[in-house]
């Protein structure tokens, strides 16, 4: 049985159609196999671009949440240092982080439980993500490996 959070998305895309990569991320991307996952904290959105050994692109654009006042997300380019399935926050008291996949200090792209909060500022400085679209993202991650994968979180 589907979540509310895969119906809603699910209704979302029926009524508005899919959100899409801008073709500027799209185009910086180099030719060859991976992952490159862009954040951009001013719009809220994570744009993901995978390229197959064939060569082919496919693409995601989902909404996220990352650091609110006071608890910012930091900006860079990195490689996830590791992945965690079912992690849990040492410092936010055992807080839930499914689909981790950290890559700088303490920080990481994982799933959050409030969805509603997707598309504005509302972590403590982590990239948050619909269930769905971090168990996406993990297993990208997983399949493809941290050394062929880059996220990059810009203004």
């Amino acid at each position: 049985m589907p979540t509310l959070a895969v119906l809603l998305a699910t209704l979302q895309v029926w009524l508005l159609g899919p959100e899409t990569v801008p073709p500027e991320i799209v185009a910086s991307v180099a030719d060859r196999p991976g992952i490159s996952a862009t954040v951009s904290l001013s719009s809220q959105r994570m744009y993901v671009v995978v390229i197959d050994k064939m060569g082919l692109k496919k693409t995601y654009a989902w909404k996220v949440s990352t650091g609110r006042e006071g608890f910012a997300t930091p900006t860079g380019a990195w490689k996830p240092t590791w992945l965690s399935l079912d992690h849990r926050s040492k410092t936010y008291g055992d807080a839930p982080m499914p689909y981790a996949v950290f890559f700088t200090g303490g920080y990481a792209v994982h799933a959050t439980e409030a969805v509603g909060l997707l598309g504005r500022p509302a972590s403590h400085g982590c990239v948050r993500l619909a269930l769905e679209n971090a168990e996406t993202f993990f297993g990208l991650v997983q399949s493809y490996g941290a050394q062929d994968t880059r996220i990059e979180v810009r203004a």
